[in-house]
């Protein structure tokens, strides 16, 4: 399993950037698909979250309205879209995986905890500058 992502870079208060994570290696249409981010000396944080078939999304308050997550199921890609970036929002961003057979039974809610996800990226560095 592999995941790729990019489209990080350094872009000014205010400014947009479109990330992307692409897979190898797994049947990416059964899985859940995240975006966290970690920035230097803190723990790595939920951003964002979609559905295997794209129909349900979760934010964290702090980017909901600003970003949308994404999927392409035939290109086995998740995007994040992220608009109106804030010099908060530098960070080193993942994309992880997370298998909906492991939710406790009767489970349908998208989860939050980087615990629960795996097969984790390089990352891709966003900074934004104010």
């Amino acid at each position: 399993v592999q995941l790729v992502e990019s489209g990080g870079g350094l872009v000014q208060t205010g400014g947009s950037l479109t990330l992307s994570c692409a897979t190898s290696g797994l049947a990416f249409s059964t899985f859940v698909m995240g975006w966290f981010r970690q920035a230097p000396g803190k723990e790595r944080e939920f951003v964002a979250a979609v559905n295997w078939s794209g129909s349900t999304t979760d934010y964290s308050d702090s980017v909901k309205g600003r970003f949308t997550i994404y999927r392409d199921n035939a290109k086995k890609t998740v995007y994040l879209q992220m608009n109106s970036l804030e010099p908060g929002d530098s960070a080193v961003y993942y994309c992880g995986v997370d298998d909906p057979t492991t939710w406790p039974s009767g489970s349908a809610t998208l989860r939050r905890s980087a615990t629960y996800y795996g097969y984790w990226g390089q990352g891709t560095q966003v900074t934004v500058s104010s």
